[in-house]
């Protein structure tokens, strides 16, 4: 009986044992793992978002108003007075041409005036005697019409001296070239000594930086685009106004200080097919100065529920768009798809993915139908959603 029942408990032992083993089993079932040797691809996880459409535009800086300071008689400069590459206010001496022979014109033209008026008061009561003498029928009609001549030459005499001192007052104050704005002056294109007048050239250039212009480009395509999207003058202005700018300076630092569309031209360029518009930034301390490089970004709208993937992730072939989608258990399978806009380096897909999917962004070449692959995340750059010059359509 001791057999029997010694026996008996060790096969109740290994049942429970066995039925223990059944069930820790079934309860640390994992997904399915790929094999170590799988193809390692990077894949990102579809999510419908709202995608700001951020576009990006090269830009040049120059002055919101750049003055040319030209001579306007000619003479020799004796002057130079303002340190180049100062700031100016409107009025203050830049150059100063030798005054001396404007001045002796304006004292002839002065002693020419006083002679003719002389003799003005002299024609004007010979003029008088003369109707007097005509009225009592002392004279004839040509002494009358001799002296009223006389007078009236003399009287145009006066108003052409008149005319002359002006001008001759004119020239001499063109001898003191000063400022027509506030800005920072440039270098002088001529020094003391140098013969100058108004065909020699500017002297020098003053430009006002704050606020600083920045001209951008657009192409014809995105333009006429823009236009169809916004096709009411009222609310296309209210628009562009209500937009904030981003300029990116040469060293990829973003400026501190936002701008705002100033104006558009009347034109597109018939040689580049391009139109230009002006965008102002604040320029305290004047930083940012003519001639510099930099890009112009802001946030045209936002794209609400857009599923996007990055553009490198969809095959093209003959006009078919495809992508690599990974499954749960790490198998691969191409999927056609639909394609709509392109936001930046990404792609808005309209049909053929759903959220969650996983789609193989790198390592393309390495995702075959059916095959297993190790998916790990890829990691967006921090531009991806930038749209760069006319690369995107729509403005």
């Amino acid at each position: 009986m001791s057999t029997k029942r010694g026996a008996m408990n060790q096969l109740t032992v290994l049942g429970a044992l066995l039925i223990y083993l059944s069930f820790a089993t079934g309860c640390s079932r994992k997904p399915a793992q790929a094999p170590v040797n799988a193809p390692e691809v990077l894949v990102t996880t579809v999510t419908p978002q709202d995608v700001p459409r951020v576009l990006e535009r090269v830009a040049t800086l120059d002055g919101f108003i750049n003055a040319n300071i030209n001579a306007q008689v000619q003479g020799y400069i004796v002057s130079r007075d303002y340190q180049e590459g100062s700031v100016v206010k409107k009025g203050d001496l830049l150059f100063q041409i030798d005054p001396r022979p404007f001045e002796a014109a304006l004292a002839q033209a002065k002693g020419t005036l006083a002679r003719d008026k002389a003799n003005q008061a002299k024609t004007d009561a010979d003029e008088k005697r003369a109707m007097d003498l005509f009225k009592k029928k002392v004279i004839s009609d040509q002494e009358r019409d001799t002296a009223v001549a006389a007078a009236g030459s003399s009287r145009a005499n006066v108003e052409a001296d008149e005319a002359a001192v002006k001008q001759a007052e004119l020239n001499l104050g063109y001898t003191k070239i000063t400022a027509p704005i506030d800005g920072v002056a440039g270098f002088a294109n001529n020094q003391v000594g140098d013969l100058v007048g108004p065909s020699t050239g500017p002297l020098t250039t003053v430009s006002q930086i704050d606020p600083i212009k920045a001209v951008v480009t657009a192409g014809e395509g995105p333009f006429t685009d823009f236009v169809s999207r916004h096709p009411d003058a009222t609310e296309r202005n209210a628009y562009i106004k209500s937009l904030d700018f981003d300029l990116i300076l040469g060293n990829g630092e973003v400026y501190p200080h936002k701008g705002k569309f100033y104006a558009l031209d009347r034109s597109l360029d018939p040689k580049t097919g391009s139109i230009r518009c002006y965008v102002t930034f604040p320029n305290p301390g004047n930083i940012l100065r003519p001639g510099q490089f930099g890009k112009v970004r802001f946030v045209a709208d936002m794209k609400k529920g857009a599923m996007v993937v990055p553009q490198e992730a969809v095959n093209e072939l003959q006009g078919n768009f495809q992508v690599a989608v990974v499954d749960q258990n790490n198998k691969v399978s191409i999927r056609p798809v639909k394609m709509g806009e392109r936001i930046g380096a990404m792609w808005e897909v309209t049909e053929g993915l759903k959220p969650g999917d996983k789609v193989v962004v790198q390592g393309l070449q390495k995702a075959r139908e059916g095959s297993t692959v190790t998916a790990k995340d890829w990691t967006p750059p921090a531009d991806a959603l930038v749209s760069k010059a006319d690369q995107q359509k729509k403005p």
